[in-house]
């Protein structure tokens, strides 16, 4: 575990002055990351084989890193495209997923997760639901702050739903006009909703553009949750991340 060098935390992980919990969902708690890894694998390749021929270069794990993860759903697909000096239209939000837009790309990408959920189900990390429950043991509020505009049938079919008191979604953000990770909008939301201020608020992120939204809200402690290995964990160091995890159960000491 990598830790910040103040020496702060000792109840749960987490600085006493902390009363809030706002945790990412895809990655944190639940096992949805790697589902949303294939999806945006699929419909990002099917675009490029069909668009770039003979320079077809697959969607990568690097790439769903660097471009996607923790972004809202057409955030991400304009930074990916953007990657490969590809720039499409917008498209209407209700675009089909057939068309060559923005748009369309994030339906075609959001109807594949939601049938790889429906057929597969959607599994939780037991060390973060256990560790969940020790935090409201603890008296601390719960609030989940993600750019999925799933949550809802999400935390309905895992269960976690009763366990968190403030969500702020892909939905959400998307109706109030706010600006999506690592813009710390979301993150802000959910405290002004608990009517703390932001350095009483803690924030666990799986994404580099998550941990950077929470040093940018200058949140009270900021914890990065390394699912992956290799570069990763310092590139959570780096985006700032007060502590670095592989699970949340290393927190309870």
């Amino acid at each position: 575990m990598t830790s910040s060098q103040d020496g702060r935390g000792s109840r749960l992980g987490l600085p006493d002055s902390i009363s809030v919990a706002l945790f990412d969902l895809d990655g944190v708690l639940t096992d949805t990351a790697s589902v949303h890894r294939r999806a945006w694998r699929e419909v990002f390749d099917e675009y490029l084989r069909e668009h770039c021929g003979s320079g077809f270069r697959p969607f990568s794990e690097d790439d769903y890193l660097r471009y996607v993860d923790g972004r809202p759903r057409a955030d991400g697909v304009r930074e990916f495209l953007r990657s490969r000096e590809i720039t499409l239209p917008e498209g209407d939000p209700d675009a089909e997923p057939g068309d060559a837009t923005v748009q369309a790309i994030g339906n075609r990408k959001n109807a594949l997760l939601l049938s790889f959920i429906d057929r597969e189900g959607v599994q939780v990390y037991s060390g973060s639901v256990d560790y969940l429950a020790a935090v409201r043991a603890a008296g601390l509020k719960v609030g989940v702050v993600t750019a999925s505009a799933n949550a809802v049938a999400v935390l309905d079919t895992t269960g976690l739903a009763d366990s968190v008191d403030v969500r702020v979604d892909g939905t959400v953000v998307a109706e109030l006009g706010l600006r999506g990770k690592p813009a710390p909008d979301g993150f802000l939301e959910a405290a002004s909703r608990f009517e703390v201020q932001p350095r009483q608020a803690a924030v666990f992120e799986d994404a580099v553009a998550g941990v950077a939204a929470g040093h940018a809200g200058k949140f009270g402690f900021v914890v990065g949750v390394d699912r992956v290995g290799g570069s990763h964990r310092q590139e959570l160091t780096d985006a700032g991340a007060d502590v670095v995890v592989d699970d949340l159960s290393e927190l309870k000491g």
